[in-house]
């Protein structure tokens, strides 16, 4: 793709226009680090067009610290002061979003997953935001929380404008087939293997 060029002009019947403009199914997967950043880089870029932005962490912590949620957080602030961006919502498990895992069995947690799901099916459908970010939700998919075939019926299906981008390890085939942009982060060297921890601004 030189220079953002197409190698192909697939014979759909859409005008350049059309075509440039279709929503987006993204999945960011494999082993290394680096899939989440690269989504909420999209995101900060989306944000900057104006977007409403809606960000879904399924697996983290509502106890962890993420360096990414502060600033955004703090890009929503800054949008309802002055307008400028979009707004943002952050949801993440266990910080008071409605499908929150709470301590208890593995069916509970199952059950708090696929409700989170519902409840991004039903903004899918409302058209709430213009970029959902759901961070981690590969997991619930691998573990069978949620059912792979409805997410991608929904994604295949979803009203007007909107893009959602997917992170986690191990995506399920189906999902990358159905995705139009798959990236896979592969690991060539990581400081871990020469016994460092993360650390601040790199891993958080």
């Amino acid at each position: 793709m030189p220079q953002g060029q197409p190698a192909r002009v697939p014979d759909d019947g859409l005008t350049t226009r059309q075509r440039r403009n279709r929503p987006l199914t993204i999945v960011h997967t494999g082993p290394m680090k680096g899939k989440s950043t690269a989504a909420f880089g999209l995101a900060l870029r989306g944000w900057n067009q104006g977007w409403d932005i809606g960000v879904f962490q399924f697996v983290k912590s509502a106890k962890w610290k993420v360096g990414e949620e502060s600033a955004f957080r703090a890009l929503g602030d800054l949008h309802e002061s002055t307008g400028a961006g979009g707004p943002v919502q952050w949801h993440k498990m266990g910080e008071g979003w409605s499908w929150s895992r709470k301590a208890g069995t593995e069916e509970d947690h199952a059950a708090a997953a696929l409700e989170g799901w519902r409840e991004i099916q039903r903004r899918l459908e409302a058209g709430t935001h213009d970029l959902y970010v759901l961070d981690e939700f590969t997991y619930p998919l691998k573990w069978g929380w949620v059912d792979v075939a409805d997410v991608v019926a929904t994604l295949t299906a979803r009203p007007g404008h909107q893009h959602v981008v997917i992170t986690g390890r191990d995506a399920p085939a189906d999902l990358v087939a159905a995705a139009d942009l798959v990236t896979e982060m592969t690991k060539v060297k990581h400081p871990m293997d020469a016994g460092q921890k993360g650390q601040r601004g790199i891993e958080w």
